[in-house]
This record gives structure tokens, sequence and C-alpha cells, in this order.
């Protein structure tokens, strides 16, 4: 008997109002990525820039295949990545948002809780100065959305799966972000 009156308390609580805490969104991690197409000189200056914009030390990454045409060989560098993580994002996230006018698309929106856009010139970012030793450089950022429990998925032992009612939904992310950075959406057609 007194584990019923436990449930039920548990349940008037559920309904009086008060709210999970394991159903807070909460940003796990910003991936800004940028593609230079070639290694040498001009991979070490966009990895230049991304750590004066981030703050944070990239990594390079290779390519996957060698595509003649192009030029590109196997496994050699052709591009960094960043990824940021606790109190730095914040900070790099309302600068970049703010390079595309707090304005973002309803595409950049997934099904999972994810957000992507892209920063054409590195130099839209606010508090960014031109240096023509290093050029000009577009970026990809990825923002993941996650609630406490998502732990369970990355474990090295005995990982489980999230389940669909505790995923972040498109409704839920555009929501989120829109409240927490003060952004409005576009229409598609607009550029």
């Amino acid at each position: 008997m007194e584990k019923w009156h436990r449930l039920s308390e548990g349940a008037k609580a559920a309904t009086s109002g008060q709210s999970n805490p394991m159903r807070d969104i909460r940003i796990g991690k910003v991936v800004v990525n940028m593609g230079v197409g070639e290694g040498g000189e001009k991979l070490e200056k966009a990895m230049a820039v991304l750590k004066s914009l981030t703050g944070a030390k990239p990594c390079p990454r290779k390519a996957k295949k060698s595509i003649r045409d192009f030029g590109l060989r196997k496994g050699e560098n052709i591009g960094c990545v960043v990824t940021l993580r606790g109190s730095s994002i914040d900070e790099f996230l309302k600068r970049a948002f703010d390079s595309n006018k707090n304005k973002i698309k309803q595409s950049c929106f997934d099904e999972y809780g994810n957000v992507s856009f892209g920063i054409t010139e590195h130099i839209n970012i606010p508090g960014t100065k031109y240096d023509p030793s290093l050029g000009i450089f577009g970026m990809n950022v990825c923002i993941v959305l996650e609630r406490p429990g998502y732990r369970v998925a990355r474990r090295m032992e005995r990982p489980g799966k999230i389940g669909h009612d505790h995923r972040v939904g498109k409704d839920e992310a555009v929501a989120f972000i829109t409240q927490h950075y003060g952004l409005t959406l576009k229409k598609e057609k607009e550029s």
C-alpha cells in the first residue's frame, strides 16, 4: 500500500505544474567545420582563423577517398574542425547567429534536435577583423541539442538506446533556439 501511495504522490507532483528536470533541453556540443579542399599553407591559415574565432585548437580532417579531377589523395588533410562544449558555446553562438542577422531557416532543423547552418565569410562574425595574410573562409556550424540521460547511448559499457519520447523533436528544437537566442525564422525563399 505504501508503494502505491508514493507513486500517487509522484503523479500529483507531475500534474501540479512542477517540471521534470529530465525533460530540460540543453546544448550538448557545437561543431564548427571548415572545408578547404587542399592541405598545406591554405589549411594552416584556415586553422589559424578557426582558432581565433573559437579559442579552441582545431583538428585537421583527412580526405576519405581520392578524386583525381580535384587533385585529392586519400588521407590528405583537406579541412579542420573544432568541437565546443561548456561555457564557450554561448559566446560563439551569439556571434555566429549575429553574422546571419539573427535569422535562421526552418530547414536548418532536423527531426533529431540538431541545427546546422553556414557562414559564408568569417569576417561577417562581429568582432572579427579582416587579415589580408589569412584570407576569407566560410564554415558550417552544427548544434546538437540533448536532454539529460543521453549519456546512455554514448557510454562504453552496455550502451542503450534513447527512447523516441525522450528525443528532442524539431518543434522543441525550434522553440529552444528561438527563445534562448532571440532568433526569427526566415521564409524558405529568402536567402
